[in-house]
Order: C-alpha cells, then structure tokens, then sequence
C-alpha cells in the first residue's frame, strides 16, 4: 500500500486483512511523509512500514524506481494508492501494469485531481461520490472498478461531504481488493469488467 496521510482508508484494510473478511496480506506500506500517521498504524498492526521521502529523490522517476523495487522486495503482487499524494511515473505504472488501485472522491470522470470535494461543492453538483480506479499515467484516469454516490444537501460544507463520501470509501475499496484477491476483474482497454465468481474460476 502507498499512502501519504493519517492512513484510514489503510486501516480499514489492514483491520479486513487480519480479520478474514479480506483474502489478502498487507505485505508492506510505503509512505513519503516522514510525520505520516500512517505508519503508527502499520506498526501497530504488524506491517512492515518503508519511508520514502519524496524530498530526498532527483525525481519523481528515481522515486518510483525505488518504489517499485521496495513492492517487489516484498513480494507485492497489487498496489493499493490509499491517500499517496503523488504523482506516479511509468516507471512504477508500468512495473504494477493494471495492478494498481487508487481511491478517489468523486465519481469519475468528474472532478479529477485535488480538492475533489471542493470543487464538487463549488460546481454546485446534487450527486457526488467516490471511485476506485486502475491508475494510468493521466491523473485520476483509468478503468472503473467501482463507484458509490452520496448525495449533496444544501447546507453541505466540504468537511460534511468529506465525512460521508470517507464512509463509502472504506466499504468500496475492500471490495475493490477482494474482487482482485478472487481474480474477478478483467481490464478491457479503458474498462473493467467484473465477472462472476464462477467465471472467474475458468
């Protein structure tokens, strides 16, 4: 998993994964903030936690070099971008190719990069949303794994938004991983296609 913040999306998985309910292990998380909450709660759940500091590479390309190279090392075989506030090269996309998941809150095409919510708020939309997503090179763009909507109210703020659309999220991004865990995803050009789980077993 990659992520840049307070890591609750992170949490959600790594409560899953120990749980059961999720068929995966988190091998590792690579976080680039050396304050990252994040990385309190790898600890505590027993996951190995790599700080690569953004800061102290050339490049974003020598930073995922050495992204790429830390997944491998452990084993990665699916990239989860839970809150990873950076822009990816081909370098790491193309290492990861249709094995790297991102979360994003707004329903996609709608509302790409930063500040999602905000600008949803301020476009005056009456729907919005989270999308989990295969990563392309063009930010926020890629197949759709899987979308959830959230009604926008009147006297929304982007904190009261936010909190909603955060409730969608931890229950679509899960999913988004136990569709891929089952083998159930199959990635058509610029779509996705979910299949049953009797298919999926061909």
């Amino acid at each position: 998993m990659l992520a840049s913040g307070s890591g609750t999306n992170f949490q959600v998985l790594a409560d899953a994964a120990r749980s059961g309910r999720l068929p995966v292990k988190i091998a590792v998380l690579v976080y680039n903030n050396p304050g990252a909450y994040v990385a309190e709660r790898a600890r505590a759940a027993g996951i190995p936690a790599v700080l690569l500091d953004h800061r102290k590479f050339v490049s974003r390309e020598v930073l995922d070099e050495e992204i790429a190279s830390t997944l491998e090392a452990h084993g990665v075989e699916l990239v989860v971008m839970a809150g990873w506030m950076r822009r990816v090269t081909e370098v790491l996309i193309g290492r990861f190719a249709d094995r790297m998941l991102n979360i994003h809150p707004s329903l996609l095409p709608a509302f790409r990069g930063a500040k999602a919510i905000e600008q949803a708020i301020d476009y005056g939309v009456k729907v919005a949303g989270c999308t989990v997503h295969i990563v392309r090179l063009e930010v926020d763009a890629g197949p759709i794994i899987l979308q959830a909507a959230e009604p926008v109210r009147e006297e929304d703020t982007p904190e009261t938004l936010a909190a909603r659309i955060h409730a969608h999220e931890y229950r679509i991004l899960p999913e988004a991983v136990r569709l891929f865990a089952e083998g159930r995803v199959r990635i058509e050009g610029n779509r996705a296609r979910i299949v049953s789980a009797d298919r999926a077993a061909l």
